[in-house]
């Protein structure tokens, strides 16, 4: 479901906190493209996204020898973005249900 829509019945006070916790939980994607360079043969950046599983084959494969670290740099971007709004999405739901109580 789209975020906006979420984000419609909230009060200032609701979005507010919204946004606080965005805004301290949110992944970065210029720090995952580091985390990429430096350490994506093991799949730091997997690490990073919360996508552990993967991130323990890339481990494993050393990065599928390379080229799936390589292949990763372009999907990053909106693996981050995609983990943002997840995030976003969860902390809506957990604002809507505790003013509800």
């Amino acid at each position: 479901m789209n975020n906006l829509l979420l984000k419609q019945d909230l009060s200032t006070q609701e979005l507010a906190i919204v946004n606080s916790e965005m805004n301290n939980k949110q992944k970065s994607k210029g720090i995952a493209y580091l985390i990429w360079f430096f350490f994506g043969g093991i799949g730091g950046h997997r690490y990073y996204a919360g996508d552990i599983g993967m991130g323990i084959a890339m481990t494993l494969t050393l990065g599928g020898l390379g080229f799936w670290a390589l292949i990763d740099v372009f999907f990053i971007g909106k693996r981050i973005e995609r983990k943002n709004e997840e995030l976003e999405q969860n902390i809506i739901m957990n604002v809507k249900s505790f003013n509800k109580n």
